[in-house]
C-alpha cells in the first residue's frame, strides 16, 4: 500500500517539474514549484541529513617502514606508545581498543603508533620484542617504560599519565 502511494507521488512529477526542484533559476520558475508542491509534497527536496565532519586530528598511526618509524616515532614531539601487536594475535585485539581509548581521553597529548610485527619484524628485533602484545613508551626518543600482556583501563591510564609527566 504504502509503495503505491509513493508511486503515485512520484508519478506525478514531470521531467520538467524535477529539473525546476534540483536546479533553482529564476523567479518565474518558482512559481511552477510552487504549483508543484500544491499537487504533491515533494519527495525530491528533502534534504538528506549530513554526517558530521571531523576535523580533529588522530594522534594514532600505524607504521609503515622504519624510516616512518624514526620520522613520527623517534623524532615526535609527542610522547608515543608503540604498540608491538599481530594480526593473528588475540590479546592484542584486546588491547588495542583499551589503549585508543586511553590516548583519546588525553587529548592530543600523547600519540599512539602501531607497529605490526609480521610486517616490521626489524623494529621489533631492534625493541626486544620476543611476545605480543608488547607496548613501550617513547619520550625524545628514549624508552620510558614497557609492558608486556593485557592491561586493565585503570592501569593503562595510570601508564600513559606516567608518559606525559602527570
Amino acid at each position: 500500500m504504502a509503495f503505491r502511494l509513493l508511486a503515485r507521488r512520484v508519478s506525478r512529477f514531470s521531467m520538467k517539474d524535477v529539473r525546476v526542484l534540483i536546479l533553482p533559476s529564476s523567479s518565474s520558475s518558482r512559481s511552477s514549484i510552487s504549483s508543484c508542491f500544491r499537487t504533491a509534497p515533494p519527495l525530491i527536496s528533502r534534504s538528506i541529513p549530513r554526517l558530521p565532519y571531523i576535523t580533529s586530528r588522530s594522534v594514532s598511526f600505524n607504521v609503515q617502514d622504519h624510516d616512518d618509524f624514526t620520522e613520527r616515532v623517534i623524532n615526535s614531539e609527542l610522547p608515543v606508545l608503540i604498540d608491538f601487536h599481530a594480526q593473528w594475535c588475540g590479546p592484542c585485539k584486546i588491547l588495542g581498543p583499551r589503549l585508543e581509548k586511553a590516548i583519546a581521553k588525553q587529548k592530543g597529548r600523547v600519540a599512539m603508533a602501531k607497529v605490526d610485527i609480521d610486517e616490521h619484524t626489524d623494529l621489533a628485533i631492534e625493541y626486544g620484542v620476543s611476545a605480543v602484545p608488547t607496548v613501550i613508551a617513547m619520550r625524545g626518543g628514549d624508552v620510558i617504560d614497557q609492558f608486556v600482556g593485557i592491561k586493565d583501563e585503570d592501569q593503562l591510564d595510570t601508564f600513559v599519565q606516567k608518559l606525559i609527566g602527570q
